[in-house]
């Protein structure tokens, strides 16, 4: 399949953190975006939630969130809620 390029504006620290994250697990930041992104659309469209990554982390984090998404119970906080000033 023929991708395309998208440009999305992350705060410092979360992109920082996205930039670690696949260099320690040896995957692009591309495709860690890929692979949170088809985990969300696997779930919704009832396949399943097979993860390419065998981080322990991310995979319970990519659970949880589906969990929270889908029973309604996630809590969506500003930036500086979570990070402060």
């Amino acid at each position: 399949m023929p991708k395309t390029r998208i440009n999305i504006s992350l705060d410092e620290d979360i992109a920082d953190f996205a930039r670690v994250f696949a260099a320690e697990n040896r995957i692009t930041v591309a495709d860690l975006m890929t692979q949170y992104l088809l985990t969300l659309r696997r779930k919704v469209e009832g396949k399943g939630t097979e993860l390419i990554i065998s981080d322990q982390a991310f995979k319970a984090t990519m659970q949880e969130a589906l969990s929270r998404l889908q029973d309604g119970t996630a809590v969506w906080h500003t930036y500086d809620e979570v990070f402060g000033k």
